[in-house]
């Protein structure tokens, strides 16, 4: 059936009126107002907890407890080489991310992948990079500056007190 002017008709229900609940016995919901008969559900000031089931064990307590959150984890905003390569520009510093939409926040931790290719100098700098990032920045004639010193290294063999020294 084509669609024209001519026979437009409003969706079913369209039309429906707003249900006016307790409103006397001529409202066609009259007495119990459409809450049933006694128990919870009738009472005033009701309200479900989101999930409950009458009383049953709900199932986000059922299910078992998985994984666990490290409250020490560092978040990083992640920026990849070929949003850096689209903006054609030759350095970017710490403010310019949030300038140019890479990063939500002038305080976000930025690290810099290697996803995409560079085809001009460009000097970055960022907290931290990818191994990748480093490479093709370098090979394209760039700098990779590492925002708050160099990352520290884990000590290697066995730790010596200065006790024993």
């Amino acid at each position: 059936m084509a669609k024209n002017l001519s026979n437009l008709r409003a969706p079913r229900q369209a039309n429906t009126g707003r249900k006016r609940v307790g409103r006397g016995m001529g409202s066609g919901m009259g007495k119990t107002a459409t809450r049933g008969h006694k128990g919870q559900g009738s009472r005033t000031g009701f309200s479900l907890m989101r999930g409950f089931e009458g009383g049953q064990m709900p199932l986000h307590r059922r299910l078992p407890k998985r994984g666990f959150t490290n409250i020490f984890r560092t978040e990083y905003t992640v920026v990849n080489l070929d949003r850096i390569a689209a903006l054609k520009v030759a350095e970017i510093g710490l403010d310019d991310y949030r300038k140019l939409g890479l990063a939500s926040s002038k305080k976000a931790l930025i690290k810099v992948l290697g996803s995409g290719e560079l085809t001009s100098a460009i000097t970055i700098h960022a907290h931290m990079f990818s191994k990748s990032a480093v490479e093709k920045i370098e090979k394209a004639g760039g700098k990779a500056v590492v925002l708050g010193g160099e990352a520290p290294v884990a000590a290697k063999g066995k730790l010596v007190s200065k006790a024993s020294k």
